[in-house]
């Protein structure tokens, strides 16, 4: 029997809601099915977050047991444990520019009438400004809460809808990840911009797991990409039951 040649496609991987609960450590079984899908092709994950929180979800599997890593939508990227790339939003965007945001940001969540804040509302990253109109330090029963309230309410939704108004020809993306925030990055700065670090590998397939993939949330563009074949998925249990029926594992 023939050893597969695992270098001929690739499997990315959303983390928040696809390999792991929103904001939660990823569990054994998904690592016991990654170490299995392993063997037949390369894996890699695709975030939102920085490199820290991302390990904070996935351990120390971040770099070195995914052969790519790809915190921040892969303006930070990793292949193995080796930092291959960094790119810099503040530098892309200019003080004045993010400044203003910040500021519209702050008035705009100060006016906000929901039920309680936390603090964190504003965090700067290496490729992209997150925004959360309930803050950052939220509890996870907290975390929760919101979520259901924006589901009812649109509470982040209106929100990108004035941020693309106020801020039209800034050539910025607002984009809903997670439970309880908005990435705001320069437009191509999308989960699609990992790939480029893929290109000299010639992969055959380049697949995607995520469950943000309906327009407006962080894993549409990539879903939806040319190149990328998408699967939409609703938590890590149905990601684990999708690829072990795809990839056999």
């Amino acid at each position: 029997m023939a050893i597969p040649d695992r270098n001929k496609k690739i499997v990315l991987f959303d983390v928040d809601g696809t390999l792991t609960p929103s904001r939660l450590l990823i569990k054994q079984e998904m690592v016991d099915l990654l170490t299995r899908l392993k063997e037949k092709v390369m894996i890699g994950f695709v975030g939102g977050s920085n490199i820290e929180k991302q390990k904070e979800q996935v351990g120390d599997m971040t770099c070195g047991f995914f052969d790519f890593s790809f915190p921040e939508n892969g303006l930070t990227a990793y292949k193995g444990t080796s930092l291959i790339s960094e790119t810099s939003f503040l530098q892309n965007i200019g003080e004045e520019k993010y400044k203003h945001l910040v500021n519209f940001t702050l008035r705009y969540i100060a006016d906000l009438d929901i039920p309680i804040k936390r603090g964190t509302f504003v965090e700067l990253r290496k490729g992209m400004i997150n925004v959360s109109p309930i803050g950052r330090n939220c509890t996870y029963e907290e975390r929760l809460e919101f979520s259901r309230l924006d589901d009812e309410m649109g509470i982040r939704n209106r929100m990108v809808e004035e941020y693309k108004k106020v801020f039209e020809g800034y050539g910025l993306s607002f984009s809903i990840g997670g439970q309880i925030s908005i990435d705001i990055f320069p437009i191509g700065w999308d989960k699609t911009f990992c790939l480029r670090h893929l290109h000299q590998y010639n992969f055959e397939e380049i697949h995607f797991f995520g469950d943000k993939t309906n327009e407006g949330g962080n894993d549409f563009e990539i879903f939806n990409h040319k190149e990328v074949i998408g699967h939409r998925v609703t938590s890590p249990e149905d990601t684990m039951r999708q690829v072990s029926e795809l990839f056999g594992v």
